[in-house]
């Protein structure tokens, strides 16, 4: 069975077990080892090891420490038939590579030998090469870019006044415009924006890219056709925002709260105006806002060096697949007798 206390849902299976240490001192570790991976990152494995602990119990197995053999039944098991809290699917190769990484993590966080480094950690090896290459050529699903057109289509469909619809003008325009991760964009306070005559300056004091967190800025360009500009400065008038966090929170009721907007929002707002726009939901996410910025750059024959240091990609081939799509059709080889 589980152990108690060591869920997620307390953190305390993402903490180091330091009994050694004070309460003071082992808060500041824990402060510090929690910075060594993105929130996203974090958030993600919360949720992975949830389901892995529930997964267990259901069968009488134990979570912590797991066995191999444990973890390889749960890791196939979601290769094959998928399992009630998977939403019933089999699951992609990259997701249960992310479900092994997520009790490896909360292993070591533990500070527990992870079943990758037990004996027989070989057969689970084994198991994962086989998931490997049964799920070999299989395409990650991809969500709609919001290029251009589609956040044009998005934004105009919003005609209101109220707070939300400011809102949802800046977070789309802004988003896109910024090739900000979700996390990045819900992170955005007041003081990181400095206006300037050409568009905004926006700091990104950590992201999944700098995990050091040296800090990076993002130049916002100013246009007719997105808005950016028109849209941040309109959202802050009229939720009369100073200081704090830019994209908030609203109650059922429309009134402003004082707590910035989840990723999971974004997510939402994007799929909720693509719906609005004509489009399909299904087909959009929050990556949409950065996919689409990249599709349209790429379109418009933007400099790769630019567009990388724009949407702060750790290397140029993690933009490839953005641009490769785009020059598909361009001077093709069968242009001269197709």
């Amino acid at each position: 069975m589980i152990e108690q206390g060591l869920t997620l849902s307390d953190d305390q299976a993402l903490r180091p077990w330091l009994p050694d240490l004070s309460r003071d001192d082992q808060s500041r570790v824990d402060d510090f080892i929690t910075r060594a991976s993105a929130s996203a990152t974090l958030q993600a494995y919360r949720s992975d090891w949830r389901l892995f602990c529930t997964w267990c119990e259901t069968r009488g197995y134990r979570a912590l420490p797991a066995t191999p053999a444990v973890t390889a039944a749960f890791l196939t098991e979601l290769a094959s038939t998928g399992s009630v809290h998977s939403s019933g699917r089999s699951l992609s190769k990259a997701s249960i590579g992310r479900r092994l990484a997520a009790i490896v993590f909360a292993h070591r966080a533990a500070q527990v030998d992870p079943p990758t480094t037990q004996e027989g950690a070989a057969a689970l090896e084994k198991a994962m090469r086989g998931i490997r290459n049964t799920k070999r050529g299989e395409r990650p699903a991809k969500k709609h870019p919001a290029d251009g057109d589609v956040l044009r289509d998005m934004v105009r469909t919003i005609t209101g006044d109220s707070l939300q619809d400011h809102r949802d003008r800046a977070l789309l325009s802004l988003g896109m415009m910024g090739a900000f991760r979700r996390s990045e964009l819900v992170a955005i306070e007041v003081g990181h924006v400095v206006e300037d005559p050409r568009g905004l300056i926006i700091h990104i004091p950590v992201s999944k890219g700098d995990q050091e967190g040296r800090g990076q800025s993002v130049a916002i360009l100013d246009g007719r056709r997105m808005e950016p500009v028109r849209h941040y400065r309109a959202w802050l008038e009229a939720a009369a925002i100073s200081s704090g966090p830019v994209f908030r929170r609203l109650t059922p009721h429309g009134r402003l709260t004082a707590h910035g907007i989840s990723p999971q929002t974004v997510a939402l707002v994007v799929k909720a105006r693509a719906a609005a726009a004509g489009y399909d939901p299904a087909l959009f996410a929050g990556h949409s806002l950065r996919a689409g910025f990249l599709t349209e750059a790429g379109r418009q024959g933007a400099n790769l060096f630019k567009m990388k240091e724009h949407s702060r990609h750790k290397s140029l081939e993690m933009l490839s697949e953005y641009v490769r799509d785009q020059e598909a059709f361009r001077n093709h080889a069968a242009e001269g007798f197709a």
